[in-house]
Formats: structure tokens, sequence, C-alpha cells
């Protein structure tokens, strides 16, 4: 049975469905091809399920630690997995619901199976025809569109000689489904998932190991990120070993727990733990979909696109974390919003990668835009540096939370904004102002002019604002 539309996405997470409803907007009929659950990894793997068990972790921690100080008597304070994990799935739920519901809405038809790219074939002279295969092992389908969107997302790449069990060796898959929390965990790898784990399970009462290959955790960071936030999870508790080589031939189990070596500074370090995290990247699902059948181009494990997202097959797109780049979930959104714009016509504006908003969600939380303070020299631009502390914002301790800065990086020359890096409660919050002065190409005396509300963490921004011409008041 054979079916045409104007657009079939391949891939139902983040990018794949929000491209779907914005091709229905403009009127595309429009199919979605996805073998799992509509809203991805990031709805039921990634994303919100980690923010769930987060936003736990930070209720558990903040009422443990900080429940008297803020005149709140609790004579026993214990921790429930099991019912956090109820309340992350009810979460996922209730979103994966809204999805469908907006599958129904758009008129969007959705293939729950497996979608591969045909090359020409009876149904259409050129590659681009979708093999729909169901598990119930029925006939398959095919449709026929005029565009396709590859959406297929990733999954957590792995070391070569240490295979994923789901049992001692782990993924934040299988992270996510856990019953009970291990005593301890070795996470190899210190980038943003790492790092995020190691906060919420060092909540959580798990003893925390993070060992990463170079010589800082986040490596992607600004240098005063870094340092600050090492800092703030060593004084925590958390252990983290940088400079160090993970060596997989040395894993053994022994019992309940596993032991393995690696070459820290040149000298060899043996960790214990019941559980080993692999966190070192994500590997773009490209397999079995059919590009042999096409003249789309692969590189590094990734599809190469033009600033449209299309491939060298200019009918077909690709958009997420199957073409590399930054892998988050609302930049997937907005390739694919880009992609169907480009293929109904419409005006599109190109995204700049370093203009993207990044955030990592551990405690206490970071965000980022731009470049950091060595990216900027590097390109030669001679930069002035705004900074200021929480600790000298009023609404900061009204929540108890005076830990992290704000950092604004500036071109000297041009007064262009180059770069605005933030640790502290609700930095991913926080963000967004940065995020709209880049946008509009705003300046610090723009920013500080701007009159932010009082008592507000966001005065932060407006200080640091004035802290690039050595103005801040409160500071």
């Amino acid at each position: 049975m054979a079916k045409n539309y104007d657009l079939v996405i391949v891939g139902g997470g983040t990018g794949g469905y929000v491209a779907a409803i914005r091709a229905a907007q403009l009127g595309l009929s429009t199919a979605i091809v996805e073998q799992g659950k509509l809203g991805g990894t990031c709805l039921h793997k990634g994303c919100i399920p980690s923010k769930a068990l987060l936003r736990s972790a930070e209720v558990y921690r903040t009422t443990k630690e900080h429940a008297e100080n803020f005149g709140v008597d609790v004579k026993e304070v214990t921790f429930n997995f099991e019912q956090a994990q109820k309340r992350k799935n009810s979460i996922i739920d209730k979103l994966h619901a809204g999805i469908q519901a907006l599958m129904k809405k758009g008129k969007i038809d959705v293939y729950e199976g497996y979608g591969r790219i045909l090359g020409p074939s009876i149904f259409s002279p050129m590659p681009g025809t979708i093999s729909v295969e169901f598990k119930d092992g029925r006939e398959n389908e095919m449709l026929i569109p005029q565009n396709v969107i590859i959406a297929t997302g990733s999954r957590p790449r792995t070391l070569p000689g240490l295979t994923p069990d789901g049992k001692k060796i782990v993924t934040s898959d299988d992270l996510m489904s856990l019953e009970t929390l291990p005593k301890s965990i070795v996470i190899v790898g210190g980038g943003v998932i790492g790092i995020e784990w190691a906060s919420m399970l060092h909540d959580f009462g798990v003893e925390v190991t993070v060992v990463e290959y170079s010589d800082s955790i986040l490596p992607t960071e600004d240098h005063d990120i870094q340092k600050a936030m090492a800092t703030s999870l060593k004084k925590r508790g958390i252990q983290i070993v940088t400079n160090a080589k993970t060596l997989p031939e040395t894993y053994k189990e022994t019992g309940d727990e596993f032991e393995i070596s690696a070459e820290v500074d040149g000298k060899t370090q043996i960790f214990t733990a019941e559980k080993l995290l692999l966190s070192v990247g994500r590997q773009a699902n490209i397999e079995n979909i059919g590009l042999e059948n096409t003249d789309i181009q692969v590189e590094r494990g990734f599809i190469q696109v033009n600033d449209h997202y299309q491939t060298k097959e200019s009918h077909i797109y690709a958009i997420g974390d199957v073409i590399g780049g930054l892998q988050l979930a609302h930049v997937a959104s907005h390739e694919g919003i880009h992609a169907v714009d480009h293929i109904a016509r419409k005006d599109t504006l190109p995204m700049e990668a370093h203009k993207i908003a990044r955030c990592i969600y551990g405690s206490p939380e970071i965000s980022s835009i731009g470049y950091t303070e060595k990216q900027a020299k590097e390109q030669g631009i001679d930069v002035v540096v705004g900074k200021f502390p929480f600790a000298a914002i009023g609404k900061a301790l009204v929540f108890g939370e005076t830990e992290g800065f704000v950092k604004m990086i500036v071109d000297k020359k041009t007064n262009d904004l180059v770069g605005v890096h933030i640790m502290g409660a609700h930095a991913t919050e926080l963000i967004a102002e940065a995020s709209l002065a880049m946008l509009v190409d705003a300046t610090p005396f723009e920013i500080s002019a701007h009159i932010h509300p009082h008592p507000s963490l966001s005065e932060a921004i407006g200080e640091a604002a004035l802290a690039v011409d050595g103005m801040a008041i409160h500071f």
C-alpha cells in the first residue's frame, strides 16, 4: 500500500515532531515515522526525565541541608527514589499525551514503525520513498513524499572494550530506569551529561567519582566556569579526576563491584564502585535507514548538510543530532522549523551556533552563549570582561543560593557582546536575556539601561554589564 505526502519525517523526537507541526501549520500533508514513542530521547530518556530527577535531588538537598535555616523544622528527612521515579514518569506521560494530541490537532499521520529510505523505484524516480516496517510483521507501507526530513537522533557513545550491560556498565539511558540507587558510581566523562548525573546522584547519597580525559571537567565551557564548578563539586564531596585516560582492558568485576584503572598524569590509578557510567558523548543513529540508497554524504559519523539542512539529495533534509554540531533539543527544534520553512519557500534566517544558549542543569546550574574568553582571544578579539557575583544580589540571599557569578565578555573595539557565562541558581532561565541581547546586537550599555526588577537574580546581568566599564553598583 502506498500513500503520497508533501513531507515525511523519519524520527519523532523533539526535532521531528516540531518540524511536523510547523509543516501542518503551513498546509503540507505530513507524516512521521517513529519506531518508539513520540518525543524521542529528549522526552523519554534525556532532557525531561533527567531534569525531573534533578529537581527531586534539589528538593531533597534543600530540605536536608537548609530547612532549619529557613525556619522549617523537619525531624527526619529521607529520600524515596521509587516515588521520584514515579513523579518523573508521570511528567513524561503527560507530555507524551500532549504531543499525541498535537499530532491529531495538526492532522499529522503517525506511523509506528521503522522507516527506511529507498532508492529510485517504481514508486518514484528519485531516492526518498520511505518503507515503513512494522513490529507485528504486517506488510510494509510505502510513503511517497515530495520531501523527507531525517531526524533519527542519537544514542550514547561507548568506549571500545567497555560494552554496557545495563547492570554494572551503564549509559544514561540505563540510569533512567533504575529501580534502586547504587552505593557508588564511577562516571567516565566530565562533560555536560556526566556532570549532571554526578550532581544528581551525589545529592541522592551515592558516592561519585568523575574521571575526565582532558585537563578540566566541562571542557567546552569558559575557564572560569570550569574552575568554579570543579571547586563546587569537590567541596560537596564529589571526587574529580582529570587528565585521566580510562583503560578498558583493566575492567574486572569483583562481586557486587568492579574495578578499573586509568592513567592519571602518567601514573596508574584504580577505581572501584558498583556501577560504571559511560558518558563520553553521543553517536548519530544513521545505520540501516537507507542512506546507501542515496547520494547523502556522511563524515565522521554525521550527515552533511548545507545552511538550509539539505543533504546532497536536495529534497532530503537532515536535522538534530544526526548532523552533529550542538546536540541540543532546542537546536533540533529550530533546525526542523528552518528546514520546513525552506521546503515551503519561506524566508529563513541562518542559525549561528555560537549564538545558541547552552545549559547544564546540575547544582549549581550553568548556562552560556557566545564565545568563551579563550575562544574570543584566539580569534584576535581584544576583550574586556565584566563579572558580578550572586553573593552581592539580594534575591540570591533570599533564595539561600549565593554561589556563582555572571561573566560578560565584550569586544573592546566594537563594544559587541561576545559571550555571556552564568553559574548559579536558575542560570538556565537567566540566559534567555543574554540570548535575546545577542540576537538584537545589544551593547553592555543597552543591557544595563534595561531596568531589571528588584529584587531579582536578573539584576546580576545588569550589574555584569556595568562591570564591563568598571561601573558595577553593588560590588
